[in-house]
């Protein structure tokens, strides 16, 4: 049996991730919400209307699955059947007075590390703890033991033992996390003006003043770049990265524009898909920030992290093909002008994606040159 499923998440602003659990009707245990497919929607949609019957939640469901889990489905004449469920990650946007199922279920908002030992199925906890959060810093002392093991084999030369041991300047990484995080503001907004409504005007300004609070973040960094003498990375590294980032937010930032030029008041499921894996792409680049300030401690984490950003932008090409063929379709047959406008929304938004795999492609150039 093939299901699918929703896994609810919400960020604080402090930074760290809640997940939403709810009990099932048969056992009380917890579980998240899911169901059977259902024909003629996509798996993500489908999870979508999961959340909303079974746990009264709306959100944002990225339409790449984040893994697959296994369990035994109880049949109600006796007897199981094995399912396999896979599974999408929703960001919460509204909680809900009332829906079908209240009333059948406990709701529970878990932190992650929790959420992971609520839930009995293996493969499920092992997809929830991907959203575990950020270790901490170890300490510059644990580091520098840490490198000296992995190198004492090696011949090094003297420079590289005076880097190590001078202190690292600058607030590169705070302003990492900063930039990350309008990343993420920028990225649900942008999703939100996706759905339409009457509340557009307000995530294009939304969109907007995340933009101008990168771009200050972005020239405090190049101003720490000239002036401070040792930095944790090359100094082009630091520039590259922050770089891509900024490039991200301006693009959702011309896409907010386009809308507002074009009037436009419906978008399509691709575009929508798209600014739902621009969501997950933000998420993703928000958690690697933290782990850039231990590369040894988590160069295998931030693996998975870069190749899902790349993950996501392959499928949001497939998204991108898609929408404009089915744009180009319907221009035939109506009003041409659709299509250049349709045309100009989905080209930023492609490249929104874009700038997200090449900061998977910075962050992988720093664990290769630093890890």
């Amino acid at each position: 049996m093939r299901q699918i499923a929703a896994l609810p998440y919400a960020t604080d602003p402090d930074g760290s991730m809640r997940i939403l659990l709810i009990t099932s009707r048969d056992t009380g245990r917890w579980v998240i919400p899911k169901g059977n497919r259902i024909k003629g929607m996509a798996g993500h949609r489908a999870a979508e209307v999961e959340a909303y019957e079974e746990a009264g939640i709306h959100g944002i469901a990225c339409p790449a699955p984040l893994g697959r889990y296994r369990y035994d489905k109880r049949r109600r004449k006796g007897g199981a059947r094995e399912a396999v469920v896979e599974v999408f990650p929703l960001a919460v946007t509204d909680h809900l007075a009332q829906w079908p199922e209240k009333g059948q279920r406990e709701l529970r908002w878990f932190p992650v590390a929790e959420a992971a030992r609520a839930v009995d199925e293996p493969d499920l906890q092992s997809i929830i703890a991907a959203f575990r959060e950020p270790p901490g810093d170890p300490g510059w002392f644990f580091r520098m033991l840490l490198w000296i093991q992995e190198k004492r084999t090696e011949r090094i030369a003297m420079l590289r033992w005076f880097h190590a041991l001078m202190p690292k300047q600058g607030r590169f990484f705070e302003q990492f996390e900063d930039h990350a995080a309008t990343l993420v503001a920028g990225a649900d907004a942008l999703a939100r003006l996706m759905k339409g409504g009457p509340d557009m005007d307000a995530q294009i300004r939304e969109i907007a003043e995340r933009e101008h609070e990168a771009d200050d973040i972005i020239r405090d960094v190049l101003l720490d770049v000239r002036r401070i003498f040792v930095t944790p990375f090359d100094r082009s590294a630091i520039t590259g990265l922050i770089g891509v980032m900024d490039d991200a937010i301006d693009q959702m930032n011309q896409t907010a524009k386009a809308v507002a030029l074009f009037e436009v008041k419906e978008f399509t499921s691709q575009m929508q898909d798209m600014s739902a894996l621009i969501v997950e792409c933000a998420r993703i680049t928000a958690e690697a920030m933290p782990l850039l300030r231990s590369l040894n401690l988590n160069s295998a984490r931030l693996h998975d992290l870069t190749e899902r950003l790349v993950t996501l932008e392959g499928h949001a090409d497939t998204l991108h093909e898609a929408g404009l063929k089915a744009l180009y379709n319907q221009a035939r047959q109506g009003n041409p002008m659709d299509f250049i406008v349709g045309n100009e929304i989905y080209a930023h938004l492609e490249k929104v994606t874009d700038r997200f795999e090449d900061v998977a492609n910075e962050i992988s150039g720093l664990v290769i040159d630093h890890a």
